[in-house]
């Protein structure tokens, strides 16, 4: 079956500084298999329908991530998202379809890593991301599903224009609010090394460049997840956090 890698994680969220609820969910779990899964969502509705959307899709995947078992092929686990991610639209969907105050207003990005022993695959949806730290820098494993994203792939504004625009939190799509679902899955051989997920409300507050600072100090999983959280909310904790983190004890 190939290498298993072990190691440590920590997932923690925020409410900030400025919203009153928090909407964030975030998790880590290894199954039976020794497969590492990590999950951040980060609710949309207000009104408590984002908080019941995120914690929807995280309980969802969490238990298809339990009943899971490790192959040596990778359609299987391509599979795997396929269904999990499916089965959580479809629960969040007919929840707020049930429901005509949720109706249109209850869905969640989601951003969700797998670690299959050399496999690494990684599942977004919405504006949550993914970074793998690589020789002391942050390598973005996803791509922003937004408004701004699409204006800056299409040449029409600069990244640094992007990070002020008055439009930058708009997503282009979410979990639940359709019957079906589209989402980016990538894959990519894993060595080994630290992955973070995280919602915008790190991101947008806090520098790429001083986000790896912190992964590449001696603290503990939770220690790095907690100053981070810090450093967002002292500058300006605008919005919830969520942060998923995983670190592999070395591996010979």
């Amino acid at each position: 079956m190939g290498k298993v890698y072990r190691g440590v994680y920590a997932a923690r969220t925020d409410r900030g500084r400025v919203r009153n609820g928090n909407e964030d969910q975030a998790s880590a779990a290894v199954n039976a298999d020794d497969e590492v899964f990590l999950i951040v969502a980060d609710g949309v509705g207000g009104f408590a329908r984002g908080e019941l959307a995120s914690k929807m899709a995280v309980d969802s995947l969490l238990e298809s991530f339990r009943a899971k078992r490790r192959s040596r092929l990778p359609f299987l686990d391509r599979l795997f998202f396929r269904r999990a991610i499916r089965e959580a639209n479809s629960l969040i969907f007919e929840t707020a379809r049930g429901n005509e105050d949720n109706c249109g207003n209850m869905s969640t990005t989601l951003v969700c890593a797998l670690i299959s022993g050399s496999r690494l695959w990684v599942a977004s949806i919405g504006d949550s991301r993914a970074y793998l730290l690589q020789d002391g820098k942050l390598v973005p494993l996803t791509e922003d599903e937004s408004y701004v994203q699409a204006l800056v792939r299409a040449g029409k504004i600069s990244e640094k224009e992007a990070s002020v625009h008055p439009k930058r939190h708009i997503i282009l799509n979410a979990l639940g609010v359709y019957p079906s679902v589209s989402f980016t899955l990538s894959y990519r051989k894993y060595r080994g090394e630290p992955i973070l997920l995280c919602s915008d409300g790190l991101y947008t507050q806090v520098r790429e460049e001083d986000i790896a600072q912190v992964l590449l100090t001696d603290q503990r999983p939770e220690q790095k997840a907690m100053s981070l959280i810090l450093q967002a909310n002292m500058n300006g904790g605008s919005d919830n956090v969520a942060i998923s983190y995983w670190e592999a004890f070395p591996h010979d």
